[in-house]
Order: C-alpha cells, then structure tokens, then sequence
C-alpha cells in the first residue's frame, strides 16, 4: 500500500486495501481490506469499495456509489453520483448468497452516468457511454451509446464521449478529429489526434 495518497480524516480505509499514489479518498468513503485501487484516482463522498473490487488508474466515482465485490472497473472509468452496481441476480434477505456473486467488468474510458443501474455479471464495452438512470440488463458493446429502462443502445461515440455520425461506414470525432470505422455492428478506431 502506497502511503502516497490522501484519505479524508472521515474515511475509514481497511489497513490492507492497496491504493495507488495520488489517489484521492474523500468524505465518509469505506475502503474494505484487500479493495485494490490504482493510481490518481478520486472516490467521492460516501462511496464504499468491497474487499475483491478492483479499480484500475484514473478511475472517477461520485458520491454515494457502492462497488460491491466481483466489480472491476478498467483505467479511465467514470462513475456518476449514486449510481449502483448490484452483485447477485435473486437477491433474498433470508437467503445467503455470497458464493453467487456474478463479475461485473466496466471496460477502459467508460462512462456511467448518474442513477444508472449495472446489474451484475455484465460487461460495459470500452469507452461506452451509459445515460443518466438507464438500467444496464446485458453487455455493452465498446463505444455504445445505451440509455433508457431497459438500457437500449441509440448511437455511437467516440473516446471523448462525443456522439458519433456515420456515413459509409466512418465517421470523425468532432473534438479530436479521430477517425472511426463502424463494421459488423462493432466500431473501431481507425486513426489517433497526433496532438
């Protein structure tokens, strides 16, 4: 554990959660023993990680998310405020089901946001973009743009989170000028800003 970070005197970080340098843990966050988080990242207020959560680098959560164990969130990822992950399928008060705890994979660069809901065992593609209070019921594919309840892909974006528009087949980032191919209903990045 790197003591390279800085952890709000209100937090209370499990003396076995390994936490990456520059790392920012704010008010009332609950880091669990063993929680793995990278580099540079920020929790917000009243956030909580489980003990098998993993949080790559430069990973964003807003205030009042809980990142039950079995959730992975790749580098670049952005939670929004009081979004919620879930992590078993039939959930019973009377009922133990911890040994069913269902994988969630939140790919690079992608986005959640606020008041959406990922059930848990899916898998949200990189750099995807989910709206505000959709509700996440299978994968995601990489750059979808999903919103709604049930989530429904409507488009495209980039890297930036700019929508996409194609035509034949490409389409161009209108912030970063990168160049994007839409193929077998999958896209890819085609060319990178040099800058």
């Amino acid at each position: 554990m790197s003591n390279d970070y800085f952890e709000h005197e209100t937090a209370i970080v499990g003396k076995d959660a390994n936490i990456g340098s520059g790392t920012k843990i704010w008010h009332w966050v609950h880091v669990m023993n063993n929680a793995i988080i990278g580099e540079n990242c920020v929790l917000g207020q009243n956030v909580f990680v489980g003990s098998k959560a993993v949080l790559g680098k430069n990973v964003r959560v807003q205030n009042n998310v809980s990142i039950y164990d079995e959730v992975i969130l790749e580098d670049d990822v952005f939670c929004g405020p009081s979004m919620v992950f879930t992590n078993v399928i039939n959930p019973r008060s009377h009922v133990q089901r911890k040994n069913e705890y269902k994988k969630t994979f939140i790919r690079k660069g992608a986005s959640i946001g606020a008041n959406a809901t990922v059930v848990c065992g899916n898998e949200i593609g990189e750099f995807a973009f989910i709206g505000a209070g959709s509700v996440i019921t299978k994968p995601v594919p990489a750059f979808a743009l999903v919103v709604g309840n049930p989530g429904k892909q409507i488009g495209w974006v980039s890297k930036a989170g700019i929508r996409l528009v194609f035509e034949d087949n490409y389409a161009r980032c209108s912030e970063t000028n990168e160049l994007y191919k839409l193929e077998n209903n999958t896209v890819y990045l085609v060319t990178q800003d040099q800058n």
